[in-house]
């Protein structure tokens, strides 16, 4: 299993709600801003307004695996902030998987991509 660097303390999380940009979609919206290291930080945000806390941790999860399978396609140095919308608690791991997906696309953080 592949590690990831993740941000962890609610200072680092609000510097990328402050200073990052923002894009959204029905089942998240994800913070993005460059972070000067040679790797990416990932954070994930369920409140509790999306569930009771099995639920929270199955957002938490789906969303984990969906970020580790698909970072090597990422471009480096950037920190990525993810809210969990009230829509998602419901969906499986395909629609978590494409809709992180699409928000990554629409920041520009695929390495492919020819900009």
């Amino acid at each position: 299993m592949k590690h990831y660097h993740s941000l962890r303390k609610t200072k680092e999380f609000q510097q990328v709600y402050r200073t990052g940009k923002s894009k959204a979609n029905r089942y998240f919206v994800l913070y993005c801003m460059e972070n000067q290291l040679g790797y990416n930080r990932f954070g994930i945000s369920v409140s509790k307004k999306v569930g009771n806390s099995v639920v929270r941790h199955r957002v938490t999860r789906l969303l984990r695996e969906s970020y580790r399978l698909h970072q090597s396609e990422f471009k480096q140095g950037f920190d990525i902030a993810v809210i969990a919308r009230n829509a998602v608690k419901d969906e499986g791991y395909h629609k978590v998987e494409s809709a992180l997906l699409h928000l990554i696309k629409l920041h520009h953080l695929k390495r492919d991509e020819k900009h």
